[in-house]
């Protein structure tokens, strides 16, 4: 089965949920053919500096603009036709790109290039199976569109919204977002611990996402002032002037610290922890349900990442920190019967099985159209 992701590299989430679905048809379909492609990147790298730059620095900078911005594309036509118009003026590279790789089915894991398929089989250009893969807990206008074959979400009462929004029930999978097979492997927490040099004590990790964003230096300064006897990891992505400011901070700390950079080792430091304080990202929140990990959440980008939080809440697997997270950590520490709900809470809504199954209806699909059809239109 041959495979074109088309993702955008606009945080780490996208990407990764491409990287575990091609990691699961490499192993159940050895000898397949998958390639996984930055649309914005490979289509024009100025338009990408332009659009993803842009978007970085809103959201870092000024994450109440960028709300409005989601609101105003969720409720208006206006940003909604000029994303359509500007992805017209990039799919002509796109469609060469299918034409030279020639794949069996695409998976796009973001709007943008959703919206290029579609135009591309509006015309009949593409008649292979394309299907989304939305990597929130929420949907949003931009995602629906015609002549997509399927949509993964990430559970039941999204497929209820998104029939709400016009979408048939018959595409909607709620399988879940796919997380890499290095977070269904459960290792020895002891063992783990002794490898990073972290004592046996209650140990809470710290994220800010791929990117490092959020309140994470707030955040570790103020679990230091904690009463508890506890040990503290944080991993600062790729943001390594936050790790410096960390490093220094951790010398005089006086309780154990660990910091990391962007790191392979995720799912062993989750191994390693016992309560997880992030942002809400899709990718983040479902590894960590995987794990399950009691959630606790700082700094959620308003917008998608609001929405991710309030789901989190409103199903008990998360607790929302507004002011002081050691004093959210320290209660919940002296409360077993609450850590006991918040794990059983992330074990009900994790999706272990997400990539399985995602890859399952590939296949099926890949095969109906097989049955039905050319597998690709020549690009004209």
């Amino acid at each position: 089965m041959d495979v074109l992701f088309l993702t955008v590299a606009a945080g780490g989430g996208h990407v990764k949920a491409a990287e575990a679905l091609k990691e699961k048809i490499e192993d159940v379909y050895p000898g397949s053919r998958t390639l996984i492609v930055d649309t914005f990147r490979y289509v024009n790298p100025i338009i990408n500096k332009l659009v993803i730059g842009s978007y970085l620095n809103t959201v870092k900078a000024t994450p109440q603009i960028y709300g409005k911005l989601y609101e105003l594309a969720e409720s208006g036509d206006n940003m909604y036709d000029l994303s359509r118009n500007i992805n017209k003026m990039l799919s002509h590279r796109i469609k060469n790109l299918i034409r030279e790789f020639k794949p069996d089915i695409i998976v796009c894991t973001h709007f943008f290039p959703l919206q290029m398929l579609s135009g591309l089989k509006k015309k009949k250009v593409v008649n292979i199976p394309v299907v989304a893969v939305l990597t929130d807990f929420v949907t949003h206008s931009f995602w629906v569109h015609d002549c997509i074959d399927a949509y993964v979400v990430a559970h039941q009462y999204m497929k209820v919204e998104m029939e709400n929004r016009g979408v048939s029930p018959d595409i909607v999978f709620p399988y879940g977002i796919p997380v890499s097979a290095d977070f269904l492997k459960k290792k020895n927490r002891a063992e783990i611990r002794k490898e990073f040099d972290l004592e046996d004590k209650p140990t809470v990790l710290i994220m800010g996402g791929s990117l490092g964003f959020g309140e994470v230096r707030d955040t570790f300064l103020n679990m230091l002032n904690s009463k508890k006897d506890i040990q503290i990891i944080v991993i600062t992505g790729k943001n390594e002037r936050l790790k410096n400011k960390l490093d220094k901070f951790s010398v005089n700390a006086t309780k154990k610290v660990k910091v990391f950079s962007y790191t392979n080792r995720v799912a062993d430091i989750m191994d390693a922890a016992d309560f997880i304080i992030t942002k809400p990202g899709g990718m983040t929140i479902s590894e960590a349900l995987v794990k399950e990990l009691p959630i606790f959440i700082i700094s959620p980008i308003p917008g998608q990442e609001e929405r991710n939080a309030q789901y989190l809440v409103n199903n008990g697997a998360a607790v929302r920190i507004y002011e002081s997270a050691y004093s959210a950590i320290d209660q919940i520490i002296d409360n077993p019967l609450r850590i006991k709900h918040l794990t059983e809470m992330a074990r009900h809504l994790s999706k272990p099985h997400a990539a399985e199954d995602i890859v399952g209806l590939m296949k099926s699909l890949v095969e109906r159209n097989r049955e039905s059809a050319s597998p690709l239109a020549e690009a004209k």
